[in-house]
């Protein structure tokens, strides 16, 4: 992720932040041109923007920004629809009578909108599936219960996450018991949207093919190889081809770790590239890493030339802080080779720079109510 600024004051400040902490500025991000601008008020609920060439006009805050507090995303004043380009991808939230849940929501559409970020860098398509049923995406946040139990998981374009999963020491405690190296909410995103877009870019394209040979047939029985890993485990010798034990159990598994593993890469080169960091240590023989080509415009080869180094330096800075390796993996060369193929996949199918929009609002009709939906109610979508 590129580092931003505030507008007014030029203090550094994070994709996360909503008040800049030298001037005291709402802040608010602009998914149109990608940047955080500092904004004052023009009457209204209006805002104008601060400094920031890009966004000229007037502005909105988001719904779920002004009243919910679960946001930081601005709209154009003019838009007919109460929610950002990301709020509107989420079709079900969290009961709010449960005040604990809010929190957790939050969380939620943090990891969320992080997740949005790298997909448009990357050029990938973002549709809300109520303007494109059958090919867009939406997301489903609830809680589970012993009269509904919600899993994680992917399915005709909706992404359903547990809220416990917002939950860190719910969360850590399942990671533990499972005996899993990672698990992050934002690899939970990326790992299910990596399933989305299996769907999307690669079945029943010429894709298919070339995904079988290095994967294996997705066409194999979900079910029965769910049942088989849980009962037998993964296969002896299997960190030489794949990126985790979840990702032996089927090829959609593999398709979907190796996707997310993807996004971990080029999401941690940016920032790092967006930071200037630079390894050019005294002993030569130890990994340098100077290049900084933007990841949108990088060749997988240059990725993993620079990946190597950089993680080197994660850990080792890690292990001296006491904690554990901020990169647990090891990319055996068979693991490589998926990732070529991700990376391939994407390229081909990548937006033109000036497409690069999420679309918050119908061209035309009613728009949606302004309030967000509770759990097992639709939140206002572009329908």
């Amino acid at each position: 992720m590129k580092t931003f600024r505030c507008t007014k004051c030029s203090q550094l400040v994070f994709f996360e932040n909503v008040t800049c902490e030298r001037c005291g500025s709402l802040l608010g991000y602009l998914p149109e041109s990608g940047e955080m601008s500092a904004f004052e008020p023009a009457g209204d609920g209006v805002w104008r923007s601060l400094g920031a060439a890009a966004a000229d006009g007037a502005w909105r805050q988001c719904h779920n920004y002004a009243v919910e507090n679960v946001c930081n995303w601005m709209i154009p004043a003019d838009s007919g629809s109460p929610l950002c380009a990301a709020c509107v991808l989420t079709r079900i939230i969290p009961d709010l009578t449960e005040p604990a849940n809010r929190s957790l929501w939050y969380k939620l559409e943090t990891a969320k909108r992080r997740l949005l970020y790298t997909l448009l860098m990357l050029g990938l398509p973002v549709e809300p599936e109520g303007q494109q049923p059958g090919r867009g995406m939406s997301f489903v946040f609830k809680q589970s219960t012993d009269a509904e139990p919600v899993m994680t998981g992917h399915a005709q374009g909706v992404i359903t996450v547990n809220l416990a999963e917002a939950d860190d020491a719910t969360r850590e405690r399942v990671r533990a018991d499972l005996g899993e190296p990672y698990r992050t909410l934002l690899g939970h995103f990326r790992h299910e949207i990596g399933h989305y877009y299996f769907d999307r870019l690669v079945n029943g394209t010429a894709w298919n093919e070339p995904f079988r040979r290095l994967f294996g047939d997705e066409r194999a029985d979900y079910q029965a190889a769910l049942d088989a890993h849980y009962e037998n485990g993964p296969p002896d010798g299997w960190e030489t081809r794949y990126i985790s034990e979840y990702a032996t159990m089927h090829p959609w598994e593999d398709w979907a770790e190796t996707w997310a593993h993807y996004l971990h890469i080029v999401d941690t080169l940016d920032t790092a590239t967006a930071c200037g960091l630079v390894l050019a240590p005294a002993d030569t023989s130890l990994p340098q890493l100077s290049d900084q080509t933007s990841v949108d415009e990088a060749s997988f080869a240059n990725l993993i030339g620079r990946w190597f180094p950089l993680t080197y330096a994660l850990n080792s800075l890690n292990r001296s802080m006491g904690m554990p390796d901020a990169y647990p993996f090891a990319l055996a060369s068979g693991i490589v080779d998926k990732l070529h193929f991700v990376h391939d996949v994407v390229a081909a199918s990548r937006v033109a720079p000036d497409q690069r929009e999420l679309v918050a609002h119908p061209a035309g009709g009613d728009a949606p109510d302004g309030h967000a939906g509770h759990a097992g109610e639709q939140a206002p979508s572009a329908t």
